[in-house]
């Protein structure tokens, strides 16, 4: 496990520091450079552990071909889309969340749309092999599944700290949302799944809301959302997922995972 930590360190470094030869264009630009040099150090670091230290399949971190199906892939992007489109929604109708109209953006949403794809792909799989991949796998053959769950989901959170109007609460919020992507990634047995609904989280935050997404804001095209409720509840600066919203939301979607696994146990199909 500390060599696969030192493996992505190492890479992770190498590649940022050729990166700043790159010299993109814009920002977008620099985050897709970024986000697929994260993706291309988390892989090679999973490659050597697999093939070269621990001779196992990919479908020991989630990532086999077997585990990459239809059904798990739609699994977990309604989760991802719905745990937080339903309590923005609500936060909407409370006047806790503000849609605001009329405004003029650089680009088409359509344009936006696309741009979200192309950025956040790569994001959350490169999150989602550092945080629940090899790391996990490892943890959850030394501790179990809980402690593997609790830990990673405690260095997700970390990782965020640095995000712009990070507080304790946003970083706890962070933290339950590693709890909910590890919980579809033992549910499912996918890690395929973790990522798409990490996927879904992100793009809708940032494409079908315009809200900040972990702090961040992105472009929007003529409306955006805005918080205007109580920052335990709606999130602050950091958007709605910072808030107790989100937390019910995910906790929602935990329960119904739970469910479904409780009735694929007793129908004897494997997910």
């Amino acid at each position: 496990m500390l060599l696969f930590l030192g493996l992505g360190g190492i890479f992770s470094f190498a590649f940022g520091y050729l990166a700043r030869f790159a010299r993109p264009s814009n920002y977008v630009a620099q985050q897709l450079l970024s986000y697929g040099l994260l993706l291309f150090a988390a892989w090679l670091a999973h490659y050597i552990m697999l093939r070269w230290v621990d001779h196992a399949p990919w479908s020991y971190v989630g990532l086999g071909r077997e585990q990459l199906t239809p059904r798990v892939l739609a699994i977990g992007l309604a989760l991802g889309a719905l745990c937080i489109l339903i309590p923005s929604g609500g936060l909407l109708l409370a006047h806790d969340l503000t849609l605001v109209t009329g405004l003029q953006g650089r680009h088409s949403w359509l344009v936006l749309a696309g741009g979200g794809v192309a950025l956040f792909l790569p994001q959350s799989l490169a999150e989602e092999m550092i945080s629940r991949g090899y790391l996990f796998a490892a943890l959850r053959d030394g501790v179990g599944a809980a402690g593997a769950l609790a830990a990673t989901s405690i260095g997700f959170g970390l990782l965020h700290m640095a995000n712009p109007g990070a507080t304790a609460q946003s970083v706890c919020v962070v933290i339950f949302a590693g709890v909910f992507l590890a919980a579809i990634l033992v549910a499912t047995r996918s890690l395929y799944a973790a990522w798409m609904a990490h996927f879904a989280w992100n793009w809708s935050m940032a494409e079908l809301l315009h809200s900040a997404v972990s702090g961040i804001r992105f472009p929007y095209s003529s409306y955006r959302m805005d918080t205007a409720g109580p920052t335990w509840l709606s999130g602050g600066a950091w958007g709605p997922e910072g808030g107790a919203a989100a937390i019910a939301g995910m906790t929602v979607g935990i329960a119904a995972l739970v469910e479904w696994r409780r009735r694929v146990a007793l129908s004897g199909r494997v997910a």
